[in-house]
């Protein structure tokens, strides 16, 4: 397999690689690691079967969720994925476009939630059956661990898996738990979050509320966020189980500043442009879902699961569209108004047999997700009056859903040899129903089907009891969301249902190594080739259009440390290597300009990584230094102009006192220590040069936790 071929190469013209260097000198360090440490199980969900992450021939990162530990309000879901390599996790401080998540260069180019990488809370889908997911109502008060599984095994979860994110909520504990934070900081930052868990015989449960708001660090970028959640637990006897998940945000308003050119970013990155006002840019969300799994065990060997879900979701969105641009007569309007209902349904059997005296575990599955959207547009003035909803431009029905059969096994098919395999068959079908139909507007309905079959297959060699090595392969596959098929790039009427699904090949070499009871090593390189690739071909007044431009590639590699150094204090280092480029060549943006192939896939930077260093525990002094390093990205398809890269320091310290039965800890931190100017994102391809979004100078917090 061509994936695969060359990998070795996927470093080549990057000899002075931090990355490079860090992954030969962990391979010859394993190469001398004896086989005396036994491993701590450790169960995890990424991939349905009950595989410790050490047995998986797959890139798994888990890592515990504890964000008031080192001073961080619990906001956003970036501040639990430090460490974790592959990821990138960009808060843009603008909490109407949601956080900014790729993993390996896959969602890069969203220019509001995440796209190209499934997310799940729960077991619960929070990305719909056409791509498009939301991170909004992850609970981090309630949550206990967050699985990021990267590379060919995340194909496993269907359509735009370039990577999966879970998040898990803690089980109930005895004796119950309640914990009350509250955090207060700069620009008008303040959280409170009260949670609870317990246990009371076979019942068990973990109850989450949260308050948000801030005036943001830019102007014209105030928010307010209010979320609860509830994961319930019922032993049912006869080896069932029942977990009920509730969960519900609103985001009663939420300020757009926009993007800023490069002149404007470095004359005032706090600034919003003239038009935010004018249109009175701004988010209001509202959702609410719940979900359910049963899990049944008739015996020791075999499982049955069904998870069922149902949730609904309002979006209004006010753009800044110029008035102008609004009088087409095949304008949308400047005013999004989205009543979203989403449910879906999963059965899953698992069985534990033998396979030629040697022990095999498989899973079937059937998954079947829908999402039925009302989708209306406004003009964004009425009359002389800007920033208010005006006459309606937009009227449809869309659906889209999927149906999916899968299959998994691992076999341990000699005593130092295991494979992993898996197949998915994905069907998913878009529908839109045109209701405004208007002179030079006319009937846009139509539908779209797309299918793939996405192979999977992961051999792992073990060596000893704590070293692995293991290659991996997969096929997936990624359909245009139906904001990507909101509108034609040639600007004609209708949807763009001439869009095709990137079709992606994914080969991964990698080593794990726990060099003892306290350290662990995991190194992998990596290469996906894509065809089809989706592609911004305009972005310009909130409102973009994409193509498919031929093939990308992107490879590099991954390095992941965690351990004790002694005298108390830990460390936990995420380094990644990434070479994001266009194959093909293609023409792109209006007038139409030749990329070359060969050029970088914008928003996506060559090197990143985070570190780490901590001292302390739950009580007495507790103290964490850390770092976040990003590369310069482009941020068009062009290259012609690009953010910077950045290196940011953080500091906290905490006090951790008895009271009684009761703890309390205190804490206070500092972010960008060094009160550095960063380009926190960059909105990919905008047409009208607003790429940049700065992200907030030297910042302060300090926190209360109060747990009894």
């Amino acid at each position: 397999m061509d994936v695969i071929d060359g990998m070795g190469a996927a470093m080549r013209g990057s000899g002075k690689s931090i990355i490079t260097g860090a992954l030969l000198l962990c391979l010859a360090c394993a190469a001398q690691a004896d086989d005396t440490t036994e491993l701590p199980p450790v169960r995890v969900n990424a991939t349905r079967l009950d595989i410790p992450p050490l047995d998986l021939p797959a890139s798994l990162s888990v890592v515990a969720v504890a964000p008031g530990d080192s001073g961080k309000p619990g906001v956003n879901l970036s501040e639990a994925l430090i460490g974790v390599p592959g990821v990138l996790a960009r808060d843009r401080q603008n909490y109407a476009q949601d956080e900014q998540i790729s993993l390996r260069g896959y969602g890069a180019r969203a220019t509001f939630g995440v796209r190209g990488v499934r997310l799940y809370a729960d077991g619960i889908p929070a990305t719909m059956p056409d791509g498009q997911g939301q991170v909004s109502h992850f609970s981090l008060d309630a949550a206990e661990r967050v699985e990021v599984l990267r590379g060919p095994f995340s194909a496993l979860y269907g359509n735009a898996s370039g990577g999966v994110v879970q998040l898990w909520s803690a089980e109930g504990s005895d004796p119950p738990v309640t914990r009350v934070g509250l955090f207060g900081g700069s620009n008008g930052t303040a959280r409170v979050g009260v949670s609870t868990r317990g246990k009371d015989g076979g019942f068990d449960y973990n109850l989450a509320l949260s308050h948000f708001q801030t005036d943001g660090y830019r102007e014209h970028s105030r928010a307010k966020r209010e979320s609860g959640n509830a994961r319930l637990g019922f032993e049912l006897g006869n080896r069932g189980h029942l977990t009920v998940v509730l969960n519900t945000v609103a985001l009663p308003q939420a300020q757009d500043p926009l993007g800023l050119t490069r002149a404007q970013a470095m004359a005032d990155p706090r600034q919003a442009i003239a038009a935010a006002d004018q249109f009175d840019t701004r988010k209001s969300v509202h959702q609410t879902q719940g979900g359910a799994i049963y899990e049944l065990s008739p015996d020791a060997d075999t499982q049955w699961r069904l998870m069922a879900y149902y949730g609904e979701r309002g979006v209004q969105q006010m753009l800044s569209v110029p008035v102008a641009a609004q009088r087409n007569p095949l304008s949308a309007g400047g005013v999004v108004d989205l009543d979203t209902s989403y449910g879906g349904l999963d059965a899953r059997w698992t069985r534990r047999t033998e396979l030629a005296g040697r022990p095999l575990e498989a899973v079937l599955g059937l998954s079947w997700d829908d999402q039925q959207q009302r989708r209306r547009g406004y003009e964004n003035f009425a009359g002389s009056v800007l920033g208010v909803s005006g006459r309606l431009r937009r009227d449809e029905d869309d659906r889209v859903w999927n149906l999916d059969p899968y299959a998994q096994l691992y076999w341990r098919f000699a005593e130092s040899w295991s494979l992993l395999a898996g197949v998915r068959h994905s069907e998913v079908r878009f529908r839109a129903t045109d209701h405004y139909i208007a002179p030079g507007n006319p009937d846009d309905s139509g539908s779209v089907s797309y299918g793939a079959t996405t192979p999977v297959l992961g051999l792992q060699y073990r060596p000893g009891e704590r070293l692995r090595f293991y290659a991996s392969y997969g096929e997936g596959f990624e359909t245009p969301t139906f904001a990507e098929l909101g509108y034609r790039a040639d600007g004609g009427a209708g949807l763009a249902f001439d869009l095709q699904p990137a079709r992606s090949r994914q080969g991964e070499l990698g080593m794990k190594w726990q060099a003892a009871a306290d350290w662990q090593l995991e190194a992998a390189l990596f290469r996906a080739d894509t065809r089809h690739e989706l592609a911004v071909a305009s972005n310009s007044g909130g409102r973009s259009s994409y193509r498919n431009i031929g093939r990308s590639r992107r490879q590099g590699a991954e390095l992941a440390l965690q351990g004790e150094l002694g005298g108390g204090w830990r460390m936990l280092l995420g380094a990644t290597h990434l070479q994001a480029r266009f194959r093909d060549a293609f023409l792109s943006g209006t007038p139409a300009v030749r990329i070359p192939a060969g050029t970088r896939i914008p928003g996506v930077p060559d090197d990143y990584g985070s570190l780490r260093i901590e001292r302390g525990g739950a009580l007495g002094w507790r103290m964490g230094v850390e770092w976040q390093g990003v590369g310069a990205v482009t941020v068009d398809d062009r290259g012609s102009e690009r953010a910077p890269g950045y290196v940011l320091t953080g500091a906290d310290i905490g006090y951790g006192l008895a009271l009684g039965t009761a703890k309390l800890h205190l804490s206070a931190r500092v972010d960008n220590l060094f009160d550095r100017r960063v380009i926190g994102s960059v909105i990919v391809n905008e047409s009208n040069g607003r790429y940049y979004e700065p992200s907030p100078g030297r910042t302060a917090m300090l926190g209360a936790q109060l747990e009894f």
